[in-house]
């Protein structure tokens, strides 16, 4: 028996030198739509590509073996592998969600409530009597964001997995913010592990696309089949690049949340910020949950300034280095204002009660040289009104 690979190995070259006809080292693209059969009822292993791809494959297994489950399937979209989680749990189904989670996760849970597809009830999973209570209604999804966007909050994985499979539901973990780098949710009791690949799996912004990793081969070959019939499967090239993307994993991770924690530590010692969101920070009031279960803080953190609208307009104008975008996960780094960009569309109720304010703003740290970033956020609170 082979001896298991580390991770890393995994990441940089599982599928390396495997093609067979021309010994490419880099496993070859696929674009064709469609496969000649062998003959009259003789169809191969692909017939037609949206539903199995070579390329595409190879970017499943990979994903799988990183994460550790039975299997994964690749769409086209973060968006697209949470809805087919929502699908595996039947109509009419009962989902438990954070309330504090991506806005676009959050619209897509309330559109398909809207519609009686199911029955969402949004949590505060820090909450430990709300939660209780919502489990208690026969849930058959418990859906975790941790850390969560954009407050980074950080859920226990292994205990609310085994509270919800107490109560016969799944549990599938968004592990979007840290990739299987820094978090494995499979090993601590996940049945599924969302990815919206095009973050930091992918980490070079030009790919959108999705995943979803099942830790039983039954729920893998349903999945396989459902995006199938919908459609939605990824596309050849885009599992290619992403497969790239992921060559770099653990390298990119490992330079990037050491920015981000001196980015952090920076923030937390400035007079014109608040509060700073960074579960690698001992003053996080969920680092030793983190600690527990994550082996690195990541690159994602959020923090308010002390102000409002007319302060958080001075300072994204005027910060330097960090570009106003959505998105996350890439090699550059990105600043985000939650209320008017990711989690708009949420309301403004909603982001009260996740406590999602206006002065919040959401950092994606990459590559770019520490003090490059120091001076760039430097930049930004020179601009403050009332800054020297």
């Amino acid at each position: 028996m082979a001896k298991p690979r580390d991770l890393h190995t995994v990441a940089a070259a599982n599928g390396v030198a495997s093609d067979k006809p021309f010994r490419a080292v880099t496993p070859p693209i696929y674009l064709s739509s469609t496969f000649a059969f062998e003959g009259y009822e003789a169809g191969g292993p692909y017939e037609y590509t949206r539903t199995a791809n070579p390329t595409r494959d190879m970017l499943a297994g990979t994903i799988a073996k990183l994460e550790g489950g039975a299997g994964a399937v690749i769409v086209c979209s973060g968006m697209a592998a949470v809805d087919v989680v929502l699908a595996q749990a039947g109509a009419g189904a009962r989902v438990i969600a954070p309330h504090d989670c991506y806005g676009g996760t959050y619209r897509l849970l309330e559109a398909r409530h809207r519609l009686g597809q199911i029955e969402v009830t949004f949590v505060d999973f820090g909450d430990g009597a709300v939660l209780a209570d919502a489990l208690s209604r026969a849930p058959k999804l418990v859906l975790i964001e941790t850390p969560s966007n954009p407050l980074m909050r950080v859920v226990d994985i292994k205990a609310v997995a085994a509270q919800a499979k107490a109560v016969g539901a799944k549990v599938a973990v968004d592990n979007t913010f840290l990739s299987p780098a820094l978090q494995r949710p499979i090993a601590l009791g996940a049945d599924f592990v969302i990815h919206s690949t095009t973050k930091f799996l992918n980490g070079h912004s030009d790919v959108v696309g999705g995943a979803v990793i099942a830790a039983a081969e039954a729920d893998v070959e349903a999945m396989a089949e459902w995006v199938n019939i919908v459609g939605v499967t990824g596309a050849p090239f885009d599992s290619y690049l992403t497969l790239r993307g992921v060559r770099t994993l653990f390298a990119r991770v490992e330079r990037q949340q050491a920015n981000a924690m001196a980015v952090a530590r920076f923030l937390d010692s400035h007079p014109r910020v608040r509060a700073v969101h960074y579960p690698g920070l001992p003053s996080h009031p969920d680092h030793a949950v983190a600690q527990g279960q994550q082996a690195g803080a990541g690159a994602m953190l959020s923090f308010e300034l002390a102000g409002g609208p007319a302060e958080v307009r001075a300072f994204v104008e005027g910060v330097e280095v960090f570009t106003l975008a959505e998105s996350l996960g890439g090699v550059e780094s990105l600043i985000a204002h939650p209320a008017t960009m990711t989690h708009a569309r949420m309301g403004i109720e909603a982001r009260r009660i996740a406590g999602i304010g206006d002065s919040l703003l959401r950092l994606s740290v990459g590559l770019e040289a520490e003090a490059d970033l120091i001076a760039g956020l430097e930049a930004g609170f020179a601009a403050l009104p009332g800054a020297r």
